[in-house]
């Protein structure tokens, strides 16, 4: 009995401590302003990199930032506060963009080197939990990421606010993803040697189904059989074809919900009358970034593949191009 209790009372502190982490992002929303636009801009227009200072814990999530920014399209470096008194200095140019961490803003070490990257001509952002700071004073961006409380019952070690911060860093980095219209085929570049990379590299040809296992049919059809095929064989689509297996259209799993909702019949009709005319589609020879940027666009899971005369060469679906469990995305 005493086990069960010790058990409950730790699976209980667990989810106090999510719910508080929990709390304390959702309080960063309302933040999310005006300030956090101009932020975006700033880094957007910036020739140079953001430079990510900290000291501690925030230091070690400046470095989780720059790392993900990094990975996707901004240029970023991690400085330490104290290394760069000590010549590390030698790194930031009056181009680059200074990003100081700190939930107090009181944080010695990293105010001491405020007035030099002043000099040196950077703007300045701070990600704090104190607006009324030094940090914050000397910073021509104020993000706001404090919180009501830390997870921790002493209210000692940073938990909530360093959950914080790292929640801002992640929401600034998707923001910039989407400035820059950062795109699978720039994530390819980023990635050469990881096994995502390596298959966005390839040819459409070296991933894609065909022959046997490429679900089409005539497009003129019965809906019916049409549907048994789509079915049949679970890729989500039936692609229909004309004369000699030329790409006139296709029918996709949403297309029949869609139908189901509008109440249109489904009995008794051809393929041809409610299928999706000129589909997009892609050519054996085409990177498979390019298929997944098309994917990514119009939100699709399927694309036709045929030659440069619209001959129906195979199907490739968004679960081959993620290698249906060859990798996982936690690296393992």
């Amino acid at each position: 009995m005493q086990q069960k209790n010790d058990n409950d009372q730790i699976i209980a502190q667990a989810i106090d401590v999510l719910k508080i982490e929990a709390e304390g992002i959702n309080g960063l929303i309302p933040r999310v302003d005006e300030r956090f636009a101009r932020m975006v801009e700033l880094i957007c227009a910036s020739r140079g990199r953001l430079v990510i200072s900290g000291i501690g814990k925030s230091g070690i999530v400046g470095q989780k930032i720059a790392a993900t920014l990094n990975s996707t399209g901004t240029r970023a470096i991690f400085l330490h506060p104290v290394e760069a008194m000590h010549g590390d200095l030698g790194m930031v140019s009056s181009r680059d963009v200074f990003l100081g961490i700190s939930n107090s803003g009181e944080t010695e070490e990293l105010n001491h080197l405020i007035p030099t990257i002043r000099e040196l001509g950077c703007k300045i952002i701070a990600f704090t939990g104190n607006e009324a700071s030094r940090l914050a004073r000397m910073s021509d961006i104020i993000i706001n990421v404090g919180v009501a409380r830390e997870a921790c019952p002493l209210g000692l070690a940073p938990t909530a606010s360093t959950t914080a911060v790292l929640a801002m860093g992640d929401a600034l980095a998707v923001a910039l993803i989407n400035k820059k219209q950062f795109k699978a085929s720039d994530f390819q570049k980023y990635h050469p040697g990881g096994v995502l990379g390596q298959r966005l590299a390839s040819n459409v040809s070296e991933i894609m189904l065909s022959g046997d296992a490429v679900p089409f049919v005539n497009e003129n059809t019965s809906l019916e059989e049409a549907l048994a095929v789509l079915d049949r064989q679970r890729l989500g689509a039936v692609i229909a074809v004309k004369g000699k297996n030329i790409l006139s259209g296709i029918l996709t799993d949403g297309d029949i919900r869609r139908l189901v909702i509008r109440k249109t019949p489904l009995s008794g009709v051809s393929l041809s009358k409610v299928m999706t005319r000129d589909p997009l589609y892609v050519v054996p020879q085409d990177p498979v970034y390019t298929a997944l940027n098309i994917m990514e666009q119009h939100q699709i899971t399927v694309l036709p593949v045929t030659d440069e005369t619209k001959i129906l060469r195979g199907i490739l679906h968004l679960h081959d191009i993620l290698g249906k469990g060859a990798f996982s995305f936690n690296g393992k």
